[in-house]
């Protein structure tokens, strides 16, 4: 893989990287796109990280097509897919993002990140791409990268696309596949309960207490089990108490045993 990176790059050319862990869906594709506009080339592997799960989450049960998710990319004319078998050896190296890492999903998942900045690393490291695209669905994971990549002088652009949704609000998600039509109906409440903030925000609310009550509320009444519902600085994570300015508005919330997250700009 690095070795046809650094034959492009010696052409001349610019490779834009997309990492996925499969699973893919429009939204992965809409990333795809963009890449493809900011770049002579784009990259997309498929790997579905195991240090970003813990032993009770549901690394076993992610959806995994490989075949589809090659027939998709293939349609979308990307230039190379990375698949490796295997990024980790018995490591002893781990990448931490301090701060940025324990807020949101870093509260019940201590050690996702770490997972997440560690294997992302190694695919830059790997892959050498001029620019990296991320969904804003992952809108934590598009911040602790950023900094990551800062940090450490990568040298790299980080570029974050707006969520894709399905037609009744639900931010498309590889975990979407796993939910039952009941639950499937029901998990709009999610998206639902960001649109009940920003319409409070806009009405003059500036009392984050009461604007997060509503939003688990409106979750809970769906049959949802809330993980956290917050008003968050965007560039920081830090949860906000009043509202004087922009904020992300994040949840983290499962339906019938399946956890899902989204967030929106206010």
């Amino acid at each position: 893989m690095r070795a046809w990176s650094r034959e492009r790059r010696a052409e001349g050319g610019i490779i834009a990287f997309v990492p996925t862990m499969g699973g893919l869906h429009d939204g992965h594709l809409s990333l795809v796109r963009a890449a493809r506009d900011l770049a002579d080339h784009v990259v997309v592997s498929i790997y579905v990280n195991p240090t970003q799960f813990a032993p009770d989450e549901d690394f076993g049960s992610y959806p995994r097509d490989e075949e589809r998710d090659l027939a998709a990319l293939e349609a979308q004319e990307v230039a190379a897919v990375f698949v490796p078998e295997t990024l980790y050896e018995d490591p002893l190296t781990w990448i931490q993002v301090t701060e940025l890492d324990a807020r949101l999903c870093g509260g019940s998942r201590p050690d996702f990140f770490r997972g997440v900045a560690t294997v992302v690393a190694k695919l830059f490291h790997i892959v050498e791409p001029d620019v990296a695209v991320f969904g804003d669905k992952d809108f934590q994971q598009r911040r602790v990268i950023e900094r990551m990549v800062a940090d450490l002088d990568m040298p790299i652009r980080i570029v974050g696309m707006p969520i894709v949704r399905e037609p009744d609000g639900l931010a498309m998600s590889s975990r979407n596949l796993r939910l039952d039509p009941d639950a499937r109906k029901r998990a709009v409440a999610i998206s639902e309960s960001l649109d009940l903030a920003a319409t409070q925000i806009a009405a003059g609310e500036r009392d984050v207490a009461r604007v997060t009550a509503a939003m688990n509320a409106h979750i809970e009444g769906a049959g949802g089990r809330v993980d956290y519902v917050a008003l968050v600085d965007p560039e920081t994570l830090a949860e906000q108490t009043s509202i004087t300015g922009p904020v992300r508005a994040a949840v983290a919330a499962s339906f019938g045993g399946v956890r899902l997250i989204d967030n929106r700009a206010i």
